[in-house]
Parts: C-alpha cells; structure tokens; sequence
C-alpha cells in the first residue's frame, strides 16, 4: 500500500487557450478540473496504473466537498481530516507550446487542533504503508518543520518516506532522514541556495543534500530528464515528449519511480517514462498503462558533467 499525504490540496482547473495576452480577453478552447496536490495526483496516477493508494487530505468547506467529490471518480482509499477552512483552487493557464502559467492559492489557515488532527489521522492510516508519500506546499497555520517531524514520528511504522516539498520545508526535512526526496530543478536550487547550470551542479547539489540527511535524491529537471543520486550510484534519464501539458507531470514520475520499487536504474526508467506520458496528455491527468511507453527512455550512467540545464543569461 502507497499512502499519500496531502496537507494543501486543491481543485485545479487547466484552461487550454491560443495565446496568453496580458490584460486581454480569453475564450477557453478546452477546461479541466482534477483533484489537485502533490499527494493526490501520486495516488491518481497509481491508481490508475492497478496498484493501491491511501490518501490522507485535509479538506474543509464547500470545495472541499468537490475535492473529495472529483476523488470519487479513482479507487483511492481516501481518509477525509476536516478542516473549517475552505480548500484552495489553483489555476493553470495553458498555451498551444505547453507554456504554462499558474495562480495558486495559500490555503486556508490551519489551527493547532486541526494540524494535529492531521498528524494523528496519517500515523493511524499507515500499518499497511510501504511507501508514505509526505508531498506538496504546508497551508498557512502549519510550521516549516512540520514535515521533518512527521517523519520521524512515521519511523517506528517501518514505512520508507519519500518527501516532495520546497523552501524551508524541504530544508527541515531532508534534516529528519527520508529514504528519498523528490525536487524539481527550481526546489534544488532554493534548497542549496544558488543556481543550477549543468548536470554537474544538479548532481552536486543532490549530494550536499544527502549530506544532510536524505537517502536518495530523485531531481526531476522537465525536459532535460531526471537524475537519480543514489549511495551506490548516479544516473541520468531522459525521453522525448510531445507536450501538452506539465502541470503534474512530476508527480506521475515519481508515482512510476515508486511503482517500479523506488531504487535504481529500472525505477528512473519507469519514473522518467511516466512523466513523459502525463506531459503528453491534457490538464493534470495523470497516465494509464497505455499511456506509458519505456522503450524511447535514455538511461545514461556515464554523465555528461558539463550538459546545460538551462542557459546563462547574457
């Protein structure tokens, strides 16, 4: 059993148009709405790919209601923490060339009661876990280190914690030991504190976060790939993608890494391969069995240390 952990969930709605102008008015070609936040979209995608997932979500108010309703649509096993706040909406708009711009909400603000109930709910769902997925932004009322504690708490459940968060909150956790962390290119950057140009950088900035505490470090990098540090090994994957959209895209290659046994080479190879196929498809729908194709997958195990990540400026 995969459990997810959702502190900030949302209801997204994807807006597909011809162009993005500021001040101007747009006319939707097509309008998406999905269950959103880094856990849920985890347990979308494995659910869809046949294998079981418990998701742990905080949801208060009347879009809470249609979170928990849009959740009805997947076989997740869904454990429902009242909130009194509403949940957020989260809005992505995005162009014919998958140019994606994105208004997320904060979150409605959590009491102390209500940030404990929560971390009772997801020690009391997680027997039968092998895998707890601690993911997404913390909503106002939560402490950066509610995370790291979290994972310490999960430690005698025997469970291996992956960790999918940013800012402060990723620096905190890392501290508490997680077999694995999860960032985009963007989250390593703000966790080292400086940019990332070549894979080299990436590889050295996933190292110094193992050197404080991470186990393995899974840095998903758009359309460059993913580089997987691990302690026995590195690697780089990548794949061609026509896409769509990527909003969510990290979060199916992470549910294909855990899918395929969350370590090593066939893992990346899964992962990267999910995350193509939910960037060719619309909104944030996450992959189905026929959506995924590993085969154009690249797996390099000797790295081009100086490949660009992205360009300098002038």
């Amino acid at each position: 059993m995969f459990v997810t952990v959702t502190a900030n969930p949302s209801v997204d709605r994807t807006v597909e148009i011809s162009e993005l102008v500021r001040g101007g008015l747009h006319r939707a070609s097509a309008v998406h709405v999905h269950a959103g936040g880094k856990g849920i979209n985890v347990a979308r995608a494995l659910v869809r790919n046949g294998l079981k997932a418990r998701a742990v979500v905080l949801a208060g108010g009347v879009a809470g209601e249609q979170l928990i309703a849009l959740l009805g649509d997947y076989s997740i096993d869904v454990v429902r923490v009242a909130a009194l706040g509403p949940v957020r909406s989260n809005i992505s708009v995005i162009e014919p060339d998958a140019t994606v711009t994105k208004v997320n909400e904060a979150g409605a603000r959590l009491s102390a009661e209500e940030t404990q109930a929560f971390s009772d709910a997801v020690l009391d769902n997680v027997s039968d876990a092998s895998w707890v997925v601690v993911a997404g932004s913390l909503p106002p009322g939560m402490t950066d280190d509610f995370y790291a504690g979290l994972i310490r708490l999960l430690g005698p459940s025997g469970a291996k914690v992956v960790v999918d968060t940013s800012g402060p909150a990723l620096r905190a956790a890392v501290k508490a030991g997680p077999t694995l962390i999860k960032p985009n290119l963007e989250e390593l950057e703000e966790a080292v504190d400086h940019p990332l140009w070549t894979l080299r950088d990436v590889v050295d900035a996933a190292r110094e976060l193992r050197a404080l505490g991470a186990g393995a470090v899974l840095a998903s990098l758009g359309s460059k790939g993913a580089v997987l540090l691990e302690a026995d090994g590195v690697w780089h994957a990548e794949a061609p993608v026509d896409a769509r959209s990527t909003v969510g895209a990290g979060d199916a290659m992470l549910a294909g890494f855990l899918a395929a046994g969350g370590e090593g080479v066939n893992a990346l190879r899964a992962g990267v391969a999910w995350g193509a196929a939910a960037v060719s498809l619309p909104g944030s729908m996450m992959p189905c069995p026929e959506d995924v194709r590993s085969h154009p997958v690249q797996v390099h195990e000797k790295l081009d240390w100086d490949r660009p990540i992205r360009e300098k400026p002038q």
